[in-house]
């Protein structure tokens, strides 16, 4: 199962994205690729949000103000990070890799369509899941390893599932990165200028 290249005239990007996709592909019907995959839904939109909710709750209730800061910090990072990557999808028609392996069907280029399989750029799990793992880590430093080690296999795994190219995956955690120092920023600020 050899995947064509995308189009004659692909960015060497999109070649080599092709290039991971075919050494990829054969192992998302494996086992430990079934199970990575079926966690990072967990980074998916409604469950990351309820997990964020969450430690915000929690550490109310608790009279953890640390542990409530982190909560309404992922809320925050990671609720910028989806209207930041839903932004760049709606310009963006671009094939999921599985259409690629099963289809030798691929596409890349400015387009409005809604459909999942020509949403492919950028990874939204990828965006939530470091924007929310950032800033968590930023309330509980410690924690810094762990957290990023999650968003990493939610971020990795995606390429051998064929849910999302290499670049994709990139993409996702620039957004994830740039929407927390931007919630971070904010923070700060606020802090800076209270009485």
């Amino acid at each position: 199962m050899t995947p064509p290249p995308p189009v004659a005239d692909a960015t060497p990007i999109e070649q080599a994205d092709a290039a991971a996709v075919e050494v990829a592909a054969d192992a998302r019907r494996t086992l430990p690729v079934r199970v990575a995959g079926a966690l990072s839904e967990l980074a998916d939109q409604p469950p990351l949000f309820t997990f964020a909710g969450v430690v915000l709750a929690g550490g109310l209730l608790a009279g953890e103000a640390r542990l409530a800061k982190a909560g309404a910090r992922m809320i925050a990072a990671a609720g910028l990070a989806t209207l930041a990557k839903t932004a760049v999808k709606r310009r963006v028609d671009r094939t999921r890799p599985y259409r690629l392996v099963d289809d030798n069907e691929y596409r890349m280029e400015p387009g409005e369509t809604p459909t999942h399989a020509l949403n492919s750029f950028p990874s939204g799990h990828t965006a939530g899941a470091v924007a929310a793992a950032r800033a968590y880590a930023r309330a509980f430093p410690g924690h810094a390893v762990p957290a990023a080690a999650a968003a990493a296999l939610v971020a990795i795994v995606q390429i051998p599932r064929c849910r999302h190219y290499p670049s994709d995956v990139a993409a996702g955690a620039l957004i994830g990165l740039a929407a927390e120092a931007l919630v971070d920023a904010a923070i700060r600020a606020a802090v800076d200028r209270a009485p």
